[in-house]
């Protein structure tokens, strides 16, 4: 194999790989965003391995509900983020403002 080749094959994306890039770009979309829920199904050129390994990934995640229909489509809903989670995102923001005002220690 050549140099060439060998830069070829790594760069595709495996089955699973190009299935989670579709899954995430789904749950990612401004649509799906603002309502918090997508449904998310599997395309006849997604294995039922590589289906079934983001399936349970996706059953791990925190906050994400899934709801399987009669069809093998599944819809993900999650809760808006909370007040709780804010908090956090805030005081990291008020971390990084404060270093900034500091300047640098050199």
């Amino acid at each position: 194999m050549s140099a060439q080749e060998n830069f070829a094959s790594r760069d595709e994306l495996t089955g699973l790989e190009r299935l989670g890039l579709r899954v995430s770009a789904m749950i990612n979309s401004p649509l799906a965003q603002y309502g918090r829920k997508v449904l998310i199904h599997q395309l006849d050129t997604d294995s039922d391995q590589d289906w079934d390994t983001i399936m349970e990934l996706l059953s791990e995640t925190d906050g994400l509900d899934m709801t399987f229909c009669d069809d093998g489509s599944v819809i993900l809903q999650w809760d808006a983020p909370t007040d709780d989670d804010r908090v956090i995102e805030r005081e990291v923001e008020l971390d990084l403002v404060r270093h900034e005002e500091e300047g640098a220690p050199f």
